[in-house]
């Protein structure tokens, strides 16, 4: 007798989840913003009271300076905020180190925008583009930081595009 009263919200509950699950895994779905290595675009507060809007992309469409979300190369557990720097066939200068690199087929550099305290393409090299789950698109929260946010392509000189001929 209960079963029969339940069974429809039951139903309701499943398919709601079902679909949820379906958006947030194909289309777009939020993700909390931890640690300061993306300052000032997030705050990165310890206590993941900032989100952001992640836009899922089936096919490799990214564009230099888009702030992308991928799966960290150290722990593929953990998920990891960065903007997108080079794409497959770019040479990125290391100022740093004094040297250019060329990032390979199938891979892309990524690097944090407070590069002082970032964990990023300067200490793991160039990110397989299997790892990129899409691309952030606006902070949701709080309130007050509310918007869109902004691509900013390196520095002159730092990239140098590969060139089709």
């Amino acid at each position: 007798m209960a079963w029969a009263a339940l069974r429809p919200v039951a139903k309701a509950c499943i398919g709601g989840y079902l679909i949820g699950l379906t958006i947030s895994d194909r289309y777009f779905s939020f993700a909390p913003v931890h640690g300061g290595s993306m300052r000032p675009t997030f705050e990165g507060t310890t206590d993941g009271r900032e989100y952001a809007l992640v836009k899922r992309s089936p096919l490799y469409d990214y564009s230099r300076g888009e702030v992308v979300i991928l799966a960290s190369p150290v722990d593929h557990q953990r998920k990891t905020i960065k903007r997108l720097i080079g794409l497959p066939g770019d040479w990125v200068s290391l100022p740093e180190k004094e040297e250019v690199r060329k990032i390979p087929e199938g891979h892309c550099w990524v690097e944090g925008d407070n590069g002082s305290v970032s964990r990023d393409s300067r200490a793991y090299g160039p990110v397989p583009l299997g790892l990129v789950q899409g691309r952030v698109t606006h902070v949701v929260w709080p309130p007050s930081k509310m918007g869109r946010v902004d691509k900013r392509v390196p520095s002159e000189g730092r990239v140098m595009p590969q060139r089709n001929l």
